[in-house]
């Protein structure tokens, strides 16, 4: 059990010895930052308890309860908002939620997050979906992260977050550019006011291991400076042949009231993911003939000699500062570098129909390296004012980000000699191929690219009368993109793009809400028309009217909403100009749906998070597109804790979705994943106050399914696997 608040620093020798080795280490894990930002002296993220910045949402912790809601969101807007108070769909995976079933990274908290489809298309490379659309937006602890290519490379860990929270639909306020689809905010861990640790160990199926450690409390008797230290180290094969998986983390954090009204935070994360025989791209579907392939679930397309290694440092700092009861200001500076180095192997067209057997021509092998880096920064006021005899919410500020994408794609000739050996089925090989020797002397492809955008924003929650609030707001955005990626020009530039915000509730009771908004979002495009001018930018809308209430006595939301989600001036083919291609701007997506969520206490001891989407999906001619994303899908997780065993604790997790297909990209026919259902079952028992120890087992029924059809090719998702844990906290 965490020591209680009447605890005092220093008076337990344990608590000392905490204090002084979480200071040292924390500090050792800051030394590796990033160079450049340490270099730098003005970076933030988000406000403590202890200089009473008490409307900062980011606040406001999960972690210690057995809590599946939270009490307020500031994701959407900045403003601190409860769900209620937030006219868009939002949903949260609190750090319970993580805990009892080891969501340890993010493909497995937004596989648990209602009207969120995460398409694992390839074994470390991940795009997720909402409302028709690939999400492109992320944040952390409420800063817009750019995310080229709406994809994630490797793991990424959830040890270092309270909480993840998933605004749907167009976040463009918050996010500047990017898809109609959703915002995903990861909110960190910080300091707490009084020494905590944790030491958790994982042993699962497939050789599964993960040891976690989190120390945290203050670092001098009064308890102005604070700490805390996050680190992981994992390691295990998978249940596909030759995939071998090594991951590490390390999270320092410090925070510092300067005064009694200023504040300081600096941290730093490293990550580093290794995957060996891992798969680009994934398995052919079907042969020549049409017929499905019906592999095993443990077949791969990875040679032995394959592996896909992403390293990321993550740097902040932060300065908040209390300029009144009433107002507050922040600023924050982030530095992120990640580096990718992989080798690949990836299958074109389809197997031979009576062998199986795939030729040498079909195969290309690649050596892709990789460097993003990303500065970026934020600086707001946020405060109440009073006018008309009412009491309003105000933020305004300003920031700015500069992405470098910088690719490299090595690929081997005819000089290199694969001794024309092809393949075997698949499920049949054994990894063994020819690697080439001297990769460096293949000729290569390249990419430079950096994106520069700026932006100022203001929101305000007004209370217009007794039963009527207004959230508005408007970002006005200047983006310049130079560079090219593998001989495209990337050359854009945009200036004064207006992306306003609007929501009105009307309050039915003091429990319950009705809801109406408009949001927007936009996405530069690099397509010229035929007279050479660049396009404007993909236009994204969301109108949403929705119910929602505090219900179970208030221990739980409740929410229903009706949306509809649009994507005009895509970019459509228009003939050749002058040698090019030329391109017209056309109406493109439209999504229509309803989901229904529930979040929260719905009795004494039992916790629940659930949702149903229903979509639709249309493109400019009216027909049914985007058919790999589900029409009905329910995310669903709940626990119970009983009052006569407290001790105890069950639960379960139901991820369900209908029937997906995609139409075949070499011949007539369509490939179908049939409706199914996983359900993942937990147990964990309290041994003492300080020793917990928990099973899960995930997809019990161990159903067998295709992890996406974004793409003409597929593999598997895992059979049913074991994971048990023990954990000692302090």
């Amino acid at each position: 059990m965490f020591p209680s608040a009447s605890h005092r620093v220093g008076v337990d020798p344990l608590a000392a010895a905490v204090r002084r080795a979480l200071g040292l280490a924390t500090l050792g894990s800051l030394m590796l930052g990033s160079p450049a930002l340490l270099a730098q002296t003005a970076e933030p993220a988000t406000t403590l308890e202890t200089v009473t910045v008490e409307a900062e949402a980011l606040s406001l912790v999960t972690e210690g309860a057995d809590d599946y809601r939270v009490a307020q969101t500031g994701t959407a807007t900045r403003l601190d908002l409860t769900p209620r108070e937030t006219p868009q769909a939002v949903s949260t995976v609190t750090r319970a939620q993580i805990e009892d079933f080891r969501l340890d990274a993010i493909n497995d908290v937004l596989e648990s997050t209602p009207g969120v489809t995460v398409e694992r298309l390839e074994t470390d490379r991940t795009y997720y979906t909402s409302r028709g659309f690939e999400i492109s937006n992320f944040q952390v602890d409420g800063l817009r992260v750019p995310m080229p290519y709406n994809n994630v490379h490797g793991d990424m860990d959830t040890a270092l977050y309270d909480r993840i929270e998933v605004v749907r639909g167009a976040t463009g306020l918050m996010s500047g550019s990017g898809n109609p689809a959703a915002t995903v905010n990861l909110i960190r861990k910080r300091p707490t006011a009084t020494p905590q640790a944790s030491v958790s160990t994982t042993l699962g199926s497939w050789d599964h291991r993960r040891l976690e450690l989190d120390v945290s409390g203050p670092l001098d008797d009064e308890g102005r400076v604070r700490g805390r230290l996050v680190a992981v180290g994992q390691d295990g094969d998978a249940y596909l042949d030759r995939l071998h998986r090594e991951r590490g983390l390390l999270y320092g954090v410090l925070e510092a009231d300067l005064t009694d009204s200023t504040q300081l935070a600096l941290g730093h994360t490293w990550q580093q993911n290794d995957s060996d025989g891992n798969m680009w791209g994934a398995l052919p579907l079907y042969d020549a003939a049409g017929n499905p392939t019906d592999y095993v679930v443990s077949t791969t397309s990875a040679p032995d000699w394959s592996y896909w290694d992403v390293e990321t440092q993550r740097s902040f700092v932060e300065l908040s500062q209390r300029l009144s009861d009433d107002w507050s200001l922040k600023g924050t500076l982030t530095h992120l570098d990640m580096v990718s180095d992989t080798q690949l192997f990836y299958l074109y067209g389809t197997p031979n129909a009576d062998t199986g057997g795939i030729t040498d021509d079909q195969l290309t092998l690649s050596q892709y390296d990789r460097h993003l880096e990303q500065w970026i920064a934020d600086v707001h006021a946020k405060g109440d004012v009073e006018a008309f005899g009412r009491r309003h919410q105000l933020v305004l500020g300003t920031d700015w980000s500069q992405s470098r994408n910088q690719q490299t794609s090595r690929y081997p000739t005819a000089s290199f000699d694969a001794g024309g050996q092809g393949l075997p089925p698949l499920d049949d090989w054994n990894g063994d191929y020819p690697e080439p020797d001297a990769w460096a002397a293949f000729p290569s492809t390249v990419g430079d690219a950096t994106v520069k955008e700026r932006s100022v924003y203001g929101a305000g929650k007004l209370d217009l009368a007794d039963r009527w609030t207004l959230v508005t707001g408007a970002r006005v955005s200047w983006l310049d993109t130079v560079g090219e990626q593998y001989g495209s020009s990337q050359d854009t530039s945009l200036d004064n793009e207006l992306t306003p915000y609007a929501g009105l509730i009307y309050d039915l009771t003091d429990r319950a809400s009705l809801y109406a908004s408009y949001t927007e979002i936009f996405n530069p495009q690099t397509e010229m028309d035929r007279s050479g001018q660049y396009l404007d930018p993909i236009e994204g809308a969301s109108y949403e009217l929705g119910l929602k209430a505090d219900v179970f006595d208030g221990g739980a939301d409740a929410a229903l909403a009706l949306f509809r989600t649009e994507q005009d001036n895509v970019a459509q083919p228009d003939g050749r100009v002058n040698g090019r291609e030329a391109y017209k701007a056309a109406d493109g997506i439209t999504s229509e749906g309803v989901e229904v969520t529930l979040a929260g206490e719905l009795a004494p001891g039992w916790q629940a998070s659930a949702g149903y989407t229903y979509l639709e999906v249309e493109d400019a001619e009216g027909e049914t597109t985007n058919t790999y994303i589900p029409r009905h899908l329910v995310r669903a997780t709940t626990s119970y804790r009983p009052a006569a065993l407290a001790a105890l604790k069950v639960g379960a997790r139901l991820r369900w979705q209908d029937d997906i297909e995609r139409e075949r990209d070499f011949d007539d026919g369509k490939t179908r994943q049939d409706a199914y259902a996983l359900v993942d079952l937990m147990a964990s028992y309290d041994f003492s106050d300080n020793l917990t120890g928990s099973l899960n087992v995930n997809n019990v029924t161990d159903e067998t399914y295709l992890t996406s059809l974004k793409w003409d090719q597929g593999f598997y998702g895992a059979p049913r696997h074991v994971m048990a844990n023990l954990t000692w906290t302090y």
